[in-house]
């Protein structure tokens, strides 16, 4: 994949059309088998938080996802890494994950993010080097390094 045309931009109000069909097409399927609420307010709260780290991940120009990170001293935080649908399995999560890691590695500063257990993303996090560091009844609390 040429990922040299992957950029991203800050997320301002205008995206909350593209964020909402994102959110509802990239987590409804886990959020329902989790028993959680699929509603378009829940769904609305869920891209409000942390809205000020929101990045919109692009490819050749066209918005495809959404990454939100929240970095300190002592962690860098995945809040959220949505990739829409028609961008997923062609290593665009690899890749960002990849970019993500080797800021870690030079700051020498863990990586953590939580996913839910009936995501499939687990695997790609696994594979990128992220371990399970805790649990809950729904999600997996993972860590790189």
């Amino acid at each position: 994949m040429d990922f040299i045309h992957l950029q991203s931009r800050k997320a301002t109000e205008n995206d909350l059309d593209f964020l909402l069909n994102l959110r509802i097409k990239t987590m409804n399927n886990h959020l329902e088998s989790s028993g959680f609420p699929t509603d378009k307010d829940t769904h609305l709260k869920r891209i409000q938080y942390e809205f000020e780290t929101a990045k919109i991940l692009m490819y050749r120009n066209e918005d495809m996802g959404l990454l939100k990170v929240k970095s300190d001293d002592n962690q860098i935080e995945i809040i959220q890494l949505q990739i829409h649908p028609d961008f997923q399995g062609k290593g665009f999560g690899k890749r960002i994950l990849e970019m993500i890691i080797e800021e870690s590695l030079i700051s020498e500063i863990p990586v953590y993010l939580s996913v839910l257990k009936t995501n499939p993303a687990q695997k790609l996090y696994t594979r990128a080097g992220f371990r399970t560091v805790e649990e809950n009844d729904h999600s997996f609390i993972m860590k790189f390094k």
